[in-house]
């Protein structure tokens, strides 16, 4: 971390408050109701950063917006104690005006950032260096919780492309609308013993849930999860596991979406790993197996009569897939590897809709970059797919302003295809937007026996479930 100026010099600046910002969206408190609260027990902290792909240019930075969560993950607005921030990489932090920002070591000698909140919200600014590469940056507040983010930083070099008008031309496959639920991890509990029941009668999970008006599961699906380093030595996520909840989910009368990882293990902003199979191959090479080995689960679903109901070619890839290859560095590489998978869906199921998906879903700035980028070099899908995660993503103000504003700059359809809290707030907003392009919403694994889950400990259905009950009267009948 570069150091600004001397602890012994800034030691008044301790006390200075965070002073607020307009938010990056410009956005108000609409949600301010059910997403905040003036007392209350802090468990975690709420750590967004509105980008997090930076130019290496040494002027190149983003907003960081730091709150106290409770266990509803309400933002406490009364909440006072000293935020600490810890930058690893070619960065620096400022005010949001750009000034100097005191420091401290803690004592496992650290050097950290220090800042106060103000009304429990505290902003500030990341400013990379000029080596690419990756920054950790995290916000520690006591004994809770902490929020971290990975920024990526590309060469300063990087050809920033806008796609035409004839390439932002809205797809004709019509997706429908979906209140979906991620529920990978389903088999693993089921192998574990666990149970599920309505009203005191054991039945199959996906079964309660199409009764409570969801209408898709999300599966996600790994390369050889069975390989050195993959996700489950059982196979858990893998072909065969996938082919058997796909029937199953045929049976309780559901679509299925398909989420290719592309990786033996999980696939997310911060990982992004070649299947071990494939960790040799040239890019030319790599392109071909992303397109076959597409084909090839999407051949043995269509053998047995489980087509999906879309697909997603990559999951939160906003930082790209397979690295090194197809990472955002390499912006024509990824986009080749992405148009690969593309290809691979049409093939064996035209008429089925592809969805790209990025985990910003109140990071705008970055969302239009990313999309930008891609469609103009080619990668052609027909829904836009947001995930949304208070603890990192925003407020919701942030994800309503997002997906507005990406509606109107594309005109495609967009599914909030993982979040884990805010149900209601989240389909208001999705099924509001303009034009009827609020295409769906997917709980992120909501069958774990945790809170805000659609069962129990017991595996008894919770309130939860029959509010899906009044959003699918609500959005899926019209």
């Amino acid at each position: 971390m570069k150091s600004l100026l001397p602890l012994s010099m800034l030691l008044p600046a301790i006390l200075f408050s965070c002073r607020s910002p307009e938010s990056p969206a410009g956005a108000g408190t609409e949600f301010a109701s059910v997403s905040q609260t003036d007392t209350g027990k802090a468990v975690s902290v709420m750590f967004t950063a509105y980008r997090t792909t930076l130019m290496a240019d040494g002027e190149d930075h983003t907003l960081l917006r730091v709150a106290v969560t409770d266990s509803a993950g309400r933002e406490i607005r009364s909440a006072a104690d000293t935020i600490r921030f810890y930058v690893g990489g070619d960065a620096i932090l400022t005010g949001t005006e750009g000034q100097s920002l005191p420091l401290a070591t803690d004592t496992a000698g650290m050097e950290h950032y220090v800042q106060l909140p103000e009304n429990g919200l505290c902003h500030v600014h990341l400013v990379a260096g000029t080596t690419p590469g990756k920054i950790q940056v995290e916000a520690r507040v006591g004994g809770l919780w902490p929020g971290s983010h990975e920024i990526h930083t590309l060469p300063a070099g990087f050809e920033y492309r806008t796609p035409t008008r004839q390439q932002l031309r809205k797809s004709g496959i019509n997706p429908g609308r979906m209140i979906g639920a991620d529920v990978s991890f389903l088999p693993q509990l089921e192998a574990r013993g666990r149970k599920f029941y309505e009203d005191g009668e054991q039945k199959d999970p996906l079964q309660i849930m199409a009764g409570h008006g969801f209408n898709f599961i999300r599966l996600r699906i790994f390369v050889h999860p069975e390989a050195e380093g993959g996700y489950s030595k059982e196979g858990f996520c893998g072909l065969e596991q996938t082919l058997h909840m796909a029937r199953r989910i045929r049976e309780a009368g559901m679509e299925l979406l398909l989420n290719f990882h592309y990786s033996d293990y999980w696939a997310d902003p911060q990982r992004q790993n070649k299947p071990l199979a494939w960790k040799d191959l040239d890019f030319p090479a790599l392109k071909d197996t992303v397109k076959q080995y597409t084909v090839r689960v999407l051949d043995a679903l269509k053998e047995q009569g489980t087509p999906p109901g879309m697909v997603q070619v990559g999951n939160e890839i906003n930082h790209g897939i397979l690295w090194p290859d197809g990472h955002i560095s390499h912006p024509d590489q990824l986009a080749g590897l992405l148009i690969a998978g593309t290809e691979g869906v049409r093939e064996v199921f035209p008429g089925v809709p592809v969805m790209m998906h990025v985990a910003l879903g109140g990071q705008h700035e970055e969302a239009v970059f990313w999309f930008d980028n891609m469609m103009a070099r080619g990668v052609e899908f027909d829904v836009m797919g947001i995930s949304y995660y208070p603890r990192w993503h925003g407020t919701l103000d942030d994800l309503k302003y997002n997906l507005n504003r990406l509606a109107e700059r594309y005109n495609k359809p967009l599914n909030v295809v993982e979040y884990g809290s805010f149900a209601r707030e989240i389909h208001e907003i999705v099924f509001s937007l303009p034009r009827g392009l609020g295409n769906g919403t997917c709980a992120w694994e909501p069958i774990g026996f945790r809170g805000g889950g659609l069962f129990d400990r017991n595996g008894e259905i919770t309130g939860q479930m029959l509010l899906y009950d009044t959003l699918s009267l609500k959005y899926l009948a019209e």
